[in-house]
């Protein structure tokens, strides 16, 4: 992963709407949710979230797909998972005890999204 591209993946998450959206679409899991549910659990008003996910889908975090007149979303979470690879290598720099916490936690997200 380029600089760049990490920037922008971050700079997405950087605001708390679109946080919000993207943590809704990871517990969602793979199926995904219609723009129109995260909407109503967020009580964000569809122009606003249509804009949070374009961001979103700009950095590449969420990806969309129709289902009759639905536009469904769901997080990428090969892309995230990158991110987070991409954190652990260039920001760790291979210290064990930089890195044993960030590899713990994405060994518990793993599992968690298993169990989904």
């Amino acid at each position: 992963m380029e600089m760049t591209t990490a920037v922008t993946s971050l700079s997405a998450l950087a605001h708390e709407g679109r946080l919000d959206a993207y943590r809704l679409l990871v517990q969602a899991g793979p199926k995904g949710l219609a723009a129109g549910e995260v909407a109503r659990r967020l009580g964000m008003p569809a122009n606003t979230l249509s804009t949070h996910l374009a961001v979103l889908g700009h950095a590449d975090l969420v990806q969309s797909r129709r289902d009759g007149r639905s536009v469904i979303y769901s997080a990428r979470f090969d892309r995230m998972g990158e991110l987070m690879a991409w954190l652990a290598e260039d920001c760790c720099g291979g210290a064990a005890e930089v890195c044993a916490p960030v590899a713990a936690a994405a060994r518990r997200a793993a599992c968690a999204s298993a169990k989904a």
